[in-house]
């Protein structure tokens, strides 16, 4: 947005006064109104830099209303002279006197939120966060409506970095890189591009927002994942990249797919195999394994069936190119990943403990999430075998043996869907009272 024709600056000492600045990380305009009118700016000054009314701008101060609005927040940011940065927001046009702001500037702008979120996301998915988040996707969004000499290379390199996965780091630490990573395409995409540039931008967005939603899905919020995924499809349908947006989907299905609703999964994977084609790619054949666990699920044996072999069949014809160890690719590990969910849902314990040895024995050490849901379906396995403690002692041994946060999102809904499972007159014994007081806590 460009500044207000009767902008008139906050008192620059504000910037630097410590609960000013910690009111506008947290936008917390009722304390930065107070702060400018006790540094001598009226309410009436204020509305006219903003286009805000001087009355909202008291209801504000006093604390009886609030400001929630991107677009008011842009308006105020740009009226007052408030640095993008310090609200969260892409650096402001007025703030550089050309079209292509310093390199540092920038880099000091995506150093300070990448830390803000990193603290923010710490601290748990609470409003705060959230309100950042959606902000970021809100400015996505309207990027992708129109966008400039973009360092195409550097931003490449980071989406290749992120694909390798967590690498055992905490799942709010990749997401607060993720985050920012992507807010950094969103102004470029704001100003105008060669097709080539703006191609290329679309797809690291649509690259970087799938892989932010795979995050959000794995912490457990169905909600914001599904926006995230709704950005991210939209990115890969501009770029006319096919195969992402076919990956896209497939990870998309996964969301229902955890989440108790399998039909609906069913039907997204089938979009994407669909969009994939019959080609063996990594989002072919990630397509029709989410295709398999969905009718499994939903009880559908045949379909199951039919899409177990297909992804069989595609993943044995994968060129070494698509079976890289990243989210984007389809390695063995992960192929068997799938397998072992889908073959323990329909109940063949048998071939499904065989994947998850392997997957085991190809899973790094550092690969959590991974092996905590791995050992999950070990314990449904014994539980369909008819040793049902001996899997309420496993199950609650792995969430044990996992840091708090791993117990969150999508490892505690497999859990609660093993203590679901277990007959009433089980759920007395003090294995089953043990599982149920773990998920508890």
């Amino acid at each position: 947005m460009e500044p207000s024709a009767s902008a008139r600056a906050l008192p620059r000492r504000l910037l630097r006064d410590p609960i000013v600045v910690h009111a506008l990380q947290t936008r917390s305009f009722d304390a930065v109104f107070a702060a400018a009118k006790a540094a001598g700016m009226s309410f009436n000054a204020i509305a006219g830099a903003t286009g805000l009314k001087a009355e909202r701008i008291s209801l504000v101060a006093r604390g009886e209303s609030r400001i929630t609005a991107l677009d008011i927040i842009e308006r105020i940011a740009d009226g007052l002279r408030i640095p993008g940065a310090m609200l969260g927001l892409a650096a402001r046009s007025w703030e550089s006197d050309t079209d292509a702001e310093p390199q540092t500037a920038r880099e000091d702008e995506s150093m300070h939120r990448r830390e803000l979120l990193r603290t923010s996301l710490a601290a748990g998915l609470t409003a705060a966060p959230l309100n950042h988040l959606t902000d970021v996707l809100a400015r996505a969004d309207h990027a992708l409506a129109g966008a400039g000499p973009a360092d195409l290379g550097r931003l490449e390199a980071a989406t290749e970095q992120h694909s390798y996965g967590y690498g055992g780091r905490a799942p709010t630490d990749v997401l607060a890189d993720l985050i920012a990573d992507f807010a950094d395409v969103v102004p470029l995409l704001q100003r105008s591009q060669p097709a080539a540039a703006r191609i290329a931008l679309t797809r690291i967005m649509g690259q970087l927002g799938g892989m932010a939603a795979v995050v959000l899905h794995d912490l457990g919020n169905r909600r914001e994942a599904d926006s995230w995924f709704a950005t991210a499809a939209r990115s890969a349908q501009e770029s006319g990249d096919r195969t992402l947006h076919a990956w896209i989907l497939a990870r998309k299905a996964m969301v229902p797919l955890n989440f108790g609703a399998p039909h609906a999964a069913a039907a997204l994977a089938e979009q994407a195999r669909h969009i994939a084609g019959t080609r063996p790619t990594a989002a072919a054949t990630l397509a029709a394994a989410v295709t398999a666990r969905a009718y499994a699920l939903a009880g559908r044996r045949d379909k199951a069936d039919a899409a177990l072999r297909d992804a069989d069949h595609l993943a044995g014809k994968l060129p070494e190119s698509e079976r890289a160890d990243t989210w984007f690719g389809h390695c063995e590990q992960k192929h068997h990943v799938h397998l072992s969910h889908a073959l323990t849902a329909l109940g063949e314990t048998h071939r499904a403990r065989e994947s998850q040895a392997h997957a085991l024995a190809l899973s790094a050490p550092t690969s959590t999430l991974t092996r905590t849901l791995l050992r999950l379906d070990a314990a449904t396995c014994q539980h369909r075998d008819g040793h049902t403690i001996d899997a309420c002692h496993a199950a609650t041994a792995t969430l044990l043996d996992v840091p708090a946060r791993y117990r969150t999102g999508l490892t505690r809904r497999r859990a609660v869907d093993l203590y679901r499972s277990i007959p009433a007159d089980l759920r007395t014994t003090s294995a089953a009272r043990s599982l149920a007081d773990t998920l508890a806590a």
